[in-house]
Order: structure tokens, then sequence, then C-alpha cells
């Protein structure tokens, strides 16, 4: 046969990795920790922490991607944040046990290697990586032709904390009296994005549309990054008595405050407490969800909670504020059931 098959051919673009991977690296070094013991581009990624600043340390990790949320991406090509979502869903779910993130790794699988959108993608998952103090150390960019349809990607992540072990925060101090905060969040976030396109394609709702009360398109508005906490929480544990945390993200703050909680104490949260965003209210309306389902699935413009004293709770929010990130007191323990587990009550 005189046909002779390479690799392009199949669909994949050896070239177009190598320039990837040349771009990557610059955006990868400008995430570098000290303890980043090599470059991009080796099997795997090296790090050395400083055993001297721990008596006891316990590695964190956790893994996580965007979801549906990268569809919305693909229809407006825009592709600079989504990255940024990708390390927060996972250092926010380090941040709660006390864990201080030391390094990212991404998973990226494209249908074809677009050398400028996989740059693109990268300096979002930097951009978040430096917002978290944390090296991005590796990671994975697979082509893989005929998989993903033209414009389709999809991204994963993962990431490892440290925490000593005497400072673990897990929820089991909390009791009766103590003060939930709300620290708000910057918009949806990265969860009920099956939700948010179902009410957008049953509604033949426009993303280029302008949301009321905001001057932004819908789009902007439910691409914007996921509000990233670890580096204004880690500087507050030190201050004061955070007994438990919560990154509120699938299943809203029932499904995630009662995770944290012991058995026989229940969290009580007063929804009058807060202003919900526009954003959520906007998709309410448009979908007619009913409120329930609707802190069922959305954070409701609270992203991370935290619960601590209630002679605390002013101070902490204060320094909060300090900090540039708006909360408040949106409820208190209570006592539940013995021996049941903690429930989550909203009013």
């Amino acid at each position: 046969m005189d046909d002779h098959l390479n690799y392009r051919d199949s669909g994949v673009d050896l070239e177009a990795a190598d320039e990837s991977v040349e771009a990557i690296k610059e955006l990868a070094r400008s995430t570098y920790r000290s303890e980043v013991m090599q470059d991009i581009g080796g099997f795997s990624g090296m790090f050395s922490f400083d055993r001297e600043k721990y008596s006891e340390p316990v590695l964190v990790s956790g893994t996580d991607g965007v979801g549906t949320k990268l569809k919305l991406a693909f229809s407006l090509n825009k592709h600079d944040t989504i990255g940024e979502d990708c390390v927060a869903m996972c250092v926010n779910d380090l941040l709660v046990q006390g864990a201080e993130p030391l390094f990212f790794l991404d998973y990226l699988a494209v249908g074809e290697m677009e050398s400028s959108r996989v740059k693109e993608i990268v300096r979002g998952i930097a951009e978040g990586c430096k917002k978290a103090g944390c090296a991005l150390l590796g990671g994975e960019t697979a082509e893989m032709p005929g998989f993903y349809p033209p414009g389709e990607y999809e991204m994963a992540g993962f990431a490892v904390g440290v925490v000593e072990k005497k400072h673990i925060i897990d929820g089991s101090r909390v009791e009766e009296g103590d003060s939930i905060i709300g620290i708000f969040s910057n918009g949806v976030h990265s969860n009920g994005f099956s939700l948010v396109r179902k009410i957008i394609d049953s509604r033949k709702l426009s993303l280029k549309e302008l949301l009321p009360e905001t001057g932004v398109t819908l789009g902007d508005e439910l691409l914007k990054p996921t509000q990233i906490y670890v580096k204004q929480v880690l500087s507050l544990l030190d201050k004061f008595d955070i007994k438990g945390m919560a990154h509120i993200t699938g299943g809203g703050m029932p499904g995630n405050i009662d995770r944290v909680l012991p058995k026989g104490l229940n969290a009580i949260i007063d929804s009058t407490r807060w202003s919900v965003p526009e954003v959520f209210t906007y998709l309410q309306k448009k979908g007619n969800v009913e409120t329930k389902e609707m802190f069922n699935v959305f954070n409701m413009g609270i992203g991370y909670i935290l619960v601590c004293k209630s002679s605390e709770a002013g101070d902490l929010i204060k320094e909060l504020k300090d900090k540039n990130l708006s909360s408040r007191v949106i409820g208190e323990i209570e006592k539940g059931k013995t021996g049941k587990s903690a429930e989550v009550f909203i009013k």
C-alpha cells in the first residue's frame, strides 16, 4: 500500500502538543513555591515541604472537576476562567480541614490540540493556584480525537495540602450555641449547572441578555470563577477558635453543613440575614423553581461556612472584612435529638 498512515492522520498533532507544553511551562513556573524540586516536563512532579514547620504533618488531598459549567464555556468560547474553577473546587475542600494547599495537578482531555485554547485554560488554572498559594506542580493534557466533539474538552484537578495533626478542624468541637458565619459567594460558582442549563434551554434564554440590576450578561455572570477562600481563612486560624467549616458546593447548605457537625446537633439557618444575589432570583423566577429546591442545589450567595463561639463572631466578621471578604452570622447551632445525625434547617 502506498498510503502511509501516521499519528496526525488519526487526529493527534504532536507538534501542537509540544507547543502547548511550552506555553504551559511559563504559566506553571509563575505559581512555584520554594519547595518545588523540578521543572514541568518530567514524568512526575516532586515537592519537599518544610518538615521543621510541623511536628506531626498530615497530608490532605482532594480531587474535583467543573461539571457541566464547561458547556457554557464552550457556548461562549470563553476559557480563561474555567481553570480557576477547577482549582477552587479542590483547594476550598482542603481548607475545610484547616489544611494549607501545597500543590495542584490538572488533567485536561481535548478532542483537538489547539495550543491557544489550552494556554487560555491553563492560564486560569495558574491564576487559581496563585490565589490559593499552591504550586501548579504538573498535569496531563491528552489529545483524544473522536472522543470529544469539536471545541469541547474535559478537565479535572487534584490537590494536596498539609495541616498539623493537632490543628485539624473536623467539627467535633462544635457545640450548642455556636454561631454560623456565612462568607458570601461571588455567584453560582461551579455547582447546579445541569439545572442552570435546563432553565436556559427550556426557557430559550440568551446568554447575552443583561441580568436585571447587574449590568452584566447572563453568560458573564454564570462564568464568574468560583471564589477561593484559602489565604484569608488560613490567616484566621491562629487568631480565632474556628470549630468547623464547610465549602458550599453540590447539595447547597443542607447537603454540606451537616457533614461537619457532630450527632445530636442541628444547624438553624435564617435566610433573611443576607440578600440572595440577583442571579439566583432570576434563575428561580425563569425556571419556576421552588425555594427549597434552590437551596438544595445552589449556594444561594453563601460560598463558605465557619462555625465559631458566638463571642468571637463579631471580631471574626470584622477581620474577614479587612481581608475583602463579606460575611454575616446566618445561623446558630442548636441541640437536636441525642444520637441522631445532624440536620440543617433553613427558615
